[in-house]
């Protein structure tokens, strides 16, 4: 199993190799060079397997020599060990034909967890085997970094620096960051939001002196294996729906285009998904580019869902690569019109392929504390705002013979003041993180400049 990068200039690497990357040095995302696909038999199979099993059997094909049957088992069970539920992905009827898939009783309580905790694992087996050490950095809106950091605090191969953008993250978010006490993590509060935080990530990576003397590597959904380790949920939702007899539909609240785009792959691979739908809030780029072809960034406006207030979406890279048919050079100049003149227009064709895959919906702020509020009254569900969004916008593009899940992307309790404000109840966090508030807080504030935050690097992994 190779990887490309979606700009064409980068050499093809294996699994180990993209995951240890992250960024391409053509400034691309890795894909897989072909997807490998599952039969109706394959999937049927699944039937009754645990989540594990689930995620060994879909994954596999993905991983090449990377890691040995043995291994790559190990590392799945280790990482999904400290889940809150035993089915890791549970779901539950909201009404009839539509479902929540709750993707929050990981340890930082966000879907992100299902992808970091195993990408953890995966990191300190290869770095242990090499002999390396690496210098993580991600950016974050949010959940990114409280999901890397709790996958990587305290182990030896590694040392991980998190951006998040400076008062513009909810205070349990924050305090997942800030409260860790192991030396090799480093929540950094940069002054700008998240796609200043991710713009600054990508500089740093395409400053390959810096990249090289550091040994960058990155764990935001820009990692192929971080999108590898969602897909698995798709199928684990629809086989316990009927699938592959019969078909499901998904809407997912969506930012930067990598949980949706998971469910694009789960599609490509055979699991019969009759429409993945982009939900959006009021940062909705992604909704105006599905409805009118052209993706032209704007102000990004603080919201109640905050994880989504993003202008950039790094992963609509990677599909479109494939709606432009595998073009390196179209989407390397399509990216060179977003950084320069601040957006481009999808071809009609490219745009015809995006929409046979995809529908897209937005939600004002007044409609997702509205959902909330509603949600909790006739189905007794306390949602987090972005999970808000995605059920708002699925009612919009339910259809009657066709199951709909809608993904809970996080615990109501990362969102209290928002989902107090539409309920009137203020959620209270799980046992085990009851004493968030009176952890001391520990990190950095950096202003938006590369430079500063070079040095600051430099200056704190071990010489």
């Amino acid at each position: 199993m190779r990887y490309i990068s979606t700009r064409g200039q980068a050499p093809a690497l294996s699994f180990e190799e993209a995951m240890l990357s992250g960024l391409a040095r053509d400034g691309g995302l890795y894909v897989p060079e072909t997807v490998p696909t599952m039969s109706a038999e394959d999937i049927r199979a699944l039937h009754g397997l645990s989540y594990e099993e689930t995620a060994f059997r879909v994954m596999r094909p993905f991983v090449g020599d990377s890691f040995t049957d043995e291994t790559f088992g190990d590392l799945i069970a280790k990482a999904y060990a400290g889940f809150g539920h035993g089915a890791r992905a549970p779901m539950v009827q909201l009404a009839p034909g539509h479902f929540l898939l709750e993707l929050f009783h990981g340890p930082t309580l966000a879907f992100k967890d299902f992808a970091m905790q195993l990408i953890g694992q995966l990191f300190e087996e290869a770095l242990t085997r090499r002999g390396e050490r690496v210098t993580i950095v991600g950016a974050t809106s949010g959940d990114t970094g409280s999901a890397a950091i709790e996958a990587f605090k305290g182990l030896d191969a590694v040392d991980v620096f998190i951006l998040y953008p400076h008062g513009r993250v909810s205070e349990v978010q924050r305090r997942q960051m800030t409260t860790p006490t192991e030396a090799n993590v480093h929540a950094v509060a940069l002054d700008g939001h998240f796609d200043d935080c991710q713009a600054r990530l990508k500089d740093m990576f395409n400053d390959f002196a810096f990249r090289d003397e550091v040994r960058l590597a990155g764990v935001n959904s820009i990692n192929w294996a971080r999108v590898l380790a969602q897909v698995v949920y798709y199928f684990s939702a629809a086989v316990s729906l009927g699938a592959p007899d019969r078909k499901v539909s998904f809407t997912v609240p969506t930012g930067n285009f990598g949980d949706v785009f998971a469910g694009y792959i789960a599609k490509k691979m055979g699991l019969p998904i009759d429409r993945l739908v982009v939900a959006t809030n009021q940062n909705d780029i992604l909704h105006r580019c599905l409805t009118s072809g052209d993706y032209v960034t704007s102000e990004v406006h603080p919201s109640v869902s905050p994880s989504m207030d993003i202008q950039v979406s790094s992963n609509f890279e990677r599909v479109l690569f494939d709606a432009y048919g595998r073009d390196g050079n179209a989407v390397a100049q399509l990216m060179d019109e977003l950084k320069s003149g601040g957006g481009f227009h999808v071809s009609q064709g490219a745009l015809q392929a995006l929409r046979e895959h995809f529908e897209s919906g937005r939600a004002s702020e007044d409609e997702t504390l509205a959902t909330i509020k509603a949600a909790r009254a006739s189905m007794g569900e306390l949602l987090c705002p972005h999970s808000a969004v995605g059920v708002k916008v699925a009612d919009e593009h339910r259809a009657p013979d066709t199951p709909m899940v809608t993904l809970a992307t996080a615990h109501p309790a990362k969102f209290p003041d928002a989902v107090e404000q539409a309920s009137g109840i203020r959620p209270p966090l799980p046992e085990r993180m009851a004493d968030l508030f009176d952890r001391e807080e520990r990190m950095t504030r950096a202003p938006n400049d590369l430079s500063a935050l070079e040095t600051l690097i430099r200056e704190r992994i071990p010489q």
